[in-house]
């Protein structure tokens, strides 16, 4: 049997523990642990459940990578038409980690009505467009079918219907200038709205209006087999970096590829923000844990000083009763990381099923709740990480215990 587990075994459930004046000092310790992982685990849910919804809603309007004519000079309007017939597409099966890719067409217009005028992109899409997205963020109608014949529905934002002041079901006449001869007159299509959506990013809710692909086709007099751009989505983010030199490489030279990340760079540059703030959130947690933790570790060995006497008079080395604290201490670090992660991931799942607690302001944050995401690998790290650190800093506080004499500590009072 080990000695000195044994022995931390019975203080811990000795009834004087309980009693003594160490009993607070304990449990403000065990509080004080149960919150910093209950902080830990919330400043990561909502840290990285913010950019992943970000990321999502960048990417609904984008993929995460594109691909156009060199001659398209990164612009939101399709310049010089692709050809769909190429090597990737519709399946990019060259690289690995692509779950879908679909053809895109941009042109600028403006809606007009009776009272007022909007400025939009109407951005043409096909039967291969990946709605999932749009379905949550759709607040009334449907979205439109191009599976069939070519038709006149489009899919509006409620933020453009207000200031138009338009629902479901109206209809509305859009002007587009051609681009052979601007001069001329412009191109006109009614649309019907049959669906209206929400993403809450204004930037592209004031912006997008999603209309049969065909549409743009006739009007730029492309061939039914030219497009503006190739929209691609990736399994994982992380590997955007990666995938897009991948991407770039296996295309043609006359053809080159932009991620979203580097396009969106400031909105990118902003979420990665959100990492540092988790990382010193984590460290003046793990700081404020360890030092209370100390204070208790100091109270016990205070405590048991004349235990510690006894302990050395009987033959036991340093490193043999400094281990029998620690265990002590490592029992109280537990108990802390289970209150801690009960409450903590308890919080967490409330707050994804029923999303009881909102940005007060939804516009600075483009989401109005506070979406939350965290996975099983990050919370055993984190508490492993927690519990490691915790009992390290407990190493040196426990090395007084070499300085106590034994004639002395029997004596003590």
């Amino acid at each position: 049997m080990n000695l000195e587990f044994f022995i931390a075994k019975r203080l811990i459930r000795g009834k004087e523990h309980k009693i003594s004046i160490s009993a607070p000092i304990i449990k403000i310790a065990i509080a004080a642990i149960a919150l910093g992982i209950m902080m830990m685990l919330i400043a990561i849910a909502t840290g990285v459940g913010l950019k992943h919804k970000i990321r999502e809603k960048v990417a609904a309007f984008n993929g995460h990578i594109q691909i156009y004519n060199y001659d398209n000079n990164v612009s939101d309007v399709s310049v010089v038409p692709v050809s769909v017939n190429q090597e990737f597409y519709p399946e990019f099966t060259s690289v690995e980690g692509i779950s879908h890719i679909q053809a895109v067409a941009s042109k600028a217009g403006i809606i007009r009505t009776e009272d007022t005028f909007e400025g939009i992109i109407a951005k043409g899409v096909g039967k291969d467009y990946n709605w999932q997205a749009f379905s949550e963020y759709l607040e009334a109608g449907r979205l439109p079918d191009f599976s069939g014949e070519l038709n006149t529905e489009v899919l509006l934002s409620s933020l453009m219907a207000r200031r138009l002041q338009m629902e479901v079901g109206d209809e509305f006449f859009t002007f587009f200038l051609k681009d052979e001869d601007p001069s001329k007159t412009p191109n006109q299509r009614k649309f019907e709205i049959v669906g209206l959506y929400d993403s809450g990013f204004e930037e592209f809710d004031a912006m997008y209006v999603f209309a049969d692909i065909r549409h743009i086709q006739m009007m730029n007099k492309w061939a039914e087999d030219q497009v503006g751009n190739f929209e691609i989505f990736l399994q994982n983010f992380d590997e955007i970096d990666l995938k897009s030199k991948e991407i770039y490489g296996k295309t043609l030279s006359n053809l080159d590829t932009q991620n979203i990340k580097n396009k969106y760079y400031k909105i990118f540059e902003w979420i990665g923000l959100f990492d540092f703030n988790i990382a010193l959130i984590i460290g003046i947690m793990i700081i404020v844990g360890g030092i209370n933790m100390i204070t208790a570790l100091l109270v016990l060995i205070l405590e048991r000083t004349q235990m510690i006497g006894v302990l050395k008079a009987l033959g036991s080395a340093n490193w043999s009763i400094r281990k029998i604290f620690l265990y002590n201490a490592t029992y109280l670090i537990t108990i802390g990381l289970l209150w801690g992660n009960l409450i903590g991931l308890g919080i967490i799942w409330l707050q994804d099923t029923y999303r009881i607690f909102k940005f007060p302001n939804p516009k600075e944050y483009y989401i109005d709740y506070i979406p939350v995401h965290i996975d099983l690998p990050t919370v055993l790290i984190l508490n492993l990480g927690v519990l490691i650190l915790c009992v390290l800093m407990l190493l040196i506080p426990s090395y007084i215990i070499t300085k106590i004499s034994p004639v002395k500590a029997i004596k003590f009072e």
